[in-house]
């Protein structure tokens, strides 16, 4: 006996609806199927779940900071500028940004000592004076030449009172700059001149050119700005 009309209609909504439902179930199972790291290149990747991975073979732990970073305050307090230091390959780029200064050439340096102190005492005595607890500049792994370790590009301020500075040392590391609970980055009052001084300008009472002055502090004059490292 042929099939009613209704029958028939049946069977073809059955067979419409079928494949739909093995296509769901399918999706289904490979969705809820685990996916498994493969040793064969190209295959499945590992799937990163937000847990530490029991292998250890996973995302590597923290590496240090590859920047240092700081913000310059006269002595009254005022912020006037930013300094970074940022380890690229074998040398820290180093950016200076400052403003509120006076026009011309200053000192930059980087000091022994992470303390900014207004009408200070350095560390090794003598009379008070703006951020003198910075201590003298920067020497690293025993150094005692000249220019030292932390002596940097002169800061040249405009006539408006800003300046940019954009240069490189590879005389110091981050570590170094970590160091000791920290360094303070110095801007002084006037040019430093690296004791850059030719023999022929001797002194009075004979002593050596440039004498010790000179090369500690490379006649930079007082200083106006500070920002503690860390």
């Amino acid at each position: 006996m042929a099939p009613t009309s209704s029958a028939r209609s049946a069977i073809r909504s059955w067979r419409f609806v079928t494949p739909v439902v093995a296509v769901a179930a399918f999706g289904l199972v490979a969705c809820s199927a685990p996916e498994t790291p493969s040793d064969t290149a190209g295959t499945t990747p590992p799937v990163w779940t937000g847990q530490e991975d029991p292998t250890g073979n996973g995302v590597a732990a923290d590496a240090p900071e590859s920047t240092v970073e700081a913000e310059f305050e006269n002595a009254a307090g005022t912020s006037v500028g930013t300094v970074s230091f940022v380890e690229e390959n074998d040398h820290l780029v180093v950016t200076v940004e400052a403003e509120g200064l006076t026009p011309g050439f200053h000192g930059l340096h980087i000091h022994t000592v992470g303390k900014c102190e207004a009408n200070s005492v350095a560390p090794t005595g003598g009379e008070p004076g703006d951020f003198l607890s910075a201590g003298g500049h920067l020497q690293v792994d025993g150094r005692t030449e000249h220019p030292s370790s932390g002596d940097l590009t002169s800061l040249q301020v405009g006539e408006d009172g800003t300046a940019k500075l954009v240069t490189t040392t590879d005389a110091v590391t981050l570590d170094d700059l970590r160091a000791d609970g920290g360094r303070a980055v110095v801007i002084h009052s006037g040019p430093d001149n690296f004791a850059n001084i030719p023999p022929r300008y001797t002194l009075a009472d004979g002593a050596a050119v440039p004498d010790m002055a000179t090369l500690m502090t490379g006649d930079a004059g007082s200083r106006v700005a500070c920002a503690v490292l860390g």
